[in-house]
């Protein structure tokens, strides 16, 4: 498909989108003014394949958003990743050792990379209700559910924004269509942010449960109810969460459960990251990457390294932070060997490590493996197994211990990573159930334990960290810092509460400076 850039009159929030790390968009985009574009049913679903190519595509041919920068910031400023021996990046390499600072490239990077993707969704949401409902034949593609799908995209990018930097700039129309388009927004409270996060998710709920053909991978109807459960569950709002939690699990595995959607877990932990198996029953929402075949700008960086010469000096992008990540799993959980190698066949040749890499994001249906930043392997923003944990939690919390549910949920989920999960939310036996009796806070470390093993590399691990603030009996932010500086060696010695939130880019700060006084800077940045 051919990129349009659709470009409003003025969008102007400070960020700048035209730094890169050291490349060049060798593609120049065909660029329409909005005024000229929206007139068909055809026009309208371009301008959202626009704001969906925001997640996987960058402007300058840096990293996307889930190409690997969103892992660059979430997981390599965690306990479980840090960058490899071979990245000579400083940026990259101060995020893996709690140095980074305000300047710092990649923090700028996905600031700019969200804005980007929200302005698109702006574009969309305000011309769409313009083109005459004449002109919307299909139904699936009708005018108020595009909207709602740019609705379920604007909502993950604030999603993210909110968690990761706090209060920012709430801009919800594109800057070329109000008055004030000349005007620097200043920083929203969260409280705003989240609001607004929940009327997208809401209205995002009224899209169809499922599509066919080329629009499988669309937002759906359940993955708003998933994302929506995850916002509560970050708010801790348990009741609400709870409530989206039970919509999306399908009918019958837990009490209450009334979702109509048919996900579940693969029995086989390997699908879910092989791309015969897309978008299947445990993707409810991914970033959808083609193999050799993707968008202008599309490259899939979370296996990257050059496997042509395919020695041992070969490295993917980042490596675990220390010893401890791998040993985290037991032989038999196939997680482990999913998620981490040290010896791979490529075609006849065969290498071995005296290290780990990670596995996840390399596509094993390329035969030799050469280059990974062309793999066609999606990146699961959510997935089914995430719901059965949130929903583990969120009864945990609720009952001031785990319930039965709560049990099942997280078992659910043990037995699959043991290979006795049968499907249909039944396992063949009781063999590696989570011991039972727990009380609430050795089963909330349970579910986060297992959160951990189950989501390496897939942008979740810092999110988890920072949002047990006020949970454990400690200070807030007191479990993040615990966490890394617990690692072998400790290596992001440097890591202080600060690091609980990013810090605003430097170039915005620089550019509101003495313009709008509800712009400032992060504490202690």
């Amino acid at each position: 498909m051919k990129n349009i850039l659709i470009t409003s009159a003025a969008f102007i929030i400070g960020v700048s989108l035209f730094t890169s790390c050291s490349k060049l968009n060798e593609n120049p985009q065909t660029s329409i003014p909005a005024t000229n574009f929206y007139k068909t049913q055809a026009d309208a679903v371009t301008a959202v394949t626009a704001v969906y190519s925001t997640l996987v595509t960058d402007i300058n041919a840096d990293f996307p958003i889930y190409g690997r920068n969103l892992n660059l910031l979430i997981d390599n400023t965690s306990d479980n990743q840090v960058y490899s021996p071979s990245n000579t990046n400083p940026d990259v390499r101060a995020l893996g050792t709690a140095t980074y600072i305000s300047s710092n490239d990649r923090v700028h990077k996905i600031y700019s990379q969200f804005y980007w993707g929200i302005d698109k969704a702006n574009i969309a949401i305000d011309n769409i209700a313009n083109i005459p409902a004449a002109q919307f034949y299909d139904t699936t593609h009708k005018a108020v559910n595009l909207i709602r799908e740019a609705r379920f995209v604007r909502a993950l990018y604030y999603f993210n924004l909110v968690r990761m930097f706090g209060a920012v700039p709430l801009v919800l129309h594109d800057a070329g269509t109000v008055a004030t388009a000349n005007t620097l927004v200043g920083r929203a409270p969260k409280d705003s942010v989240y609001a607004q996060i929940i009327a997208d998710l809401d209205s995002a709920t009224n899209l169809p449960k499922s599509y066919t053909g080329a629009d499988v991978g669309r937002a759906t109807a359940g993955a708003a109810h998933a994302l929506l459960a995850k916002v509560y569950v970050t708010r801790h709002d348990w009741i609400n969460a709870e409530s989206e939690l039970l919509k999306t699990l399908t009918a019958g595995t837990l009490t209450g459960s009334t979702g109509v959607y048919g996900y579940d877990l693969f029995p086989q932990f390997s699908h879910i990251f092989q791309t015969p198996y897309k978008n299947g029953i445990e993707h409810i929402f991914s970033a959808q990457f083609k193999y050799n075949g993707g968008s202008v700008n599309s490259t899939q960086n979370l296996s990257s390294g050059d496997f042509s010469t395919f020695t041992t000096s070969t490295y993917t992008g980042d490596i675990p932070a220390d010893s401890t990540v791998v040993k985290l799993f037991a032989i038999a959980d196939q997680r482990r060997n999913v998620t981490f190698f040290d010896s791979l066949k490529n075609g006849s040749t065969y290498a071995k490590w005296a290290y780990f890499n990670f596995a996840k994001y390399i596509d094993s249906t390329v035969s030799p493996i050469t280059g990974q930043t062309l793999s066609g392997v999606n990146f699961p923003v959510i997935r089914y197994a995430e719901i059965l944990l949130l929903q583990a939690e969120v009864l945990n919390e609720l009952n001031g211990g785990p319930t039965a549910d709560a049990y099942q949920a997280i078992n659910l989920v043990r037995a699959r990573a043991y290979s006795v999960y049968n499907g249909g939310g039944t396992f063949t036996n009781t063999t590696y159930n989570l011991t039972p009796g727990l009380n609430q806070a050795d089963f909330r470390d349970s579910v986060f334990l297992e959160r951990r093993k189950e989501f390496i590399q897939e942008s979740q691990r810092w999110f988890d960290l920072v949002r047990r603030s006020g949970q454990d009996g400690l200070p807030p932010g007191q479990y993040y810092l615990n966490a890394v500086h617990g690692m072998l060696n400790n290596p992001k010695a440097a890591a202080t509460l600060t690091d609980t939130l990013f810090p605003i880019p430097q170039t915005e700060i620089d550019l509101y400076a003495g313009q709008n006084p509800n712009f400032y800077q992060n504490p202690g940045w």
